[in-house]
């Protein structure tokens, strides 16, 4: 099982790789954060949001592996609490299946692939930079990882 974290956006500041970076490595062995960055749609021309939102949909599709839990992340989901979250992962791991969560990209996902996912996912009600997102979702599921280890990273 791989978790995936497919975020349109790339050349991150340093801040931001260095922090996915270091809760990615963090991770134990059963449960390993592969980061999918997708080049953002260019928005020259004219484009409308609906063109901009289409084509990176392909691009996220693309880069989704077959069968996979997809979780869309987005401010007007789900919150959960580290513990929900930790069950889910639990769950996952159990199941084998990969799963993706994805982040959109400035304009937000396109309304398919939100319909598409399994849970809609926020991980706070802030609109949040894209890249930061990236860190505290990795370090959420280190978090996770460690609440199911009965590691003392967590207290409750």
């Amino acid at each position: 099982m791989k978790l995936l974290i497919v975020a349109v956006g790339h050349k991150m500041p340093a801040w931001v790789n260095e922090g996915y970076t270091e809760y990615a490595k963090r991770m134990p062995r059963e449960a390993r954060i592969e980061l999918v960055e997708i080049k953002p749609e260019k928005r020259a021309g004219g484009k409308t949001r609906e063109q901009v939102h289409e084509a990176e949909r392909q691009r996220i599709v693309a880069a989704l592996p077959a069968n996979c839990e997809l979780l869309a992340l987005d401010e007007r989901g789900q919150e959960w609490s580290t513990l929900e979250l930790a069950e889910a992962l639990k769950g996952w791991m159990q199941g084998g299946r990969d799963v993706a969560f994805v982040i959109g990209g400035a304009d937000g996902l396109h309304p398919e692939l939100k319909r598409r996912a399994g849970r809609l996912w926020s991980l706070t009600r802030l609109t949040l930079p894209h890249g930061l997102v990236r860190v505290v979702l990795a370090e959420q599921l280190y978090r996770a990882a460690t609440v199911i280890q009965n590691h003392p990273y967590h207290r409750e």
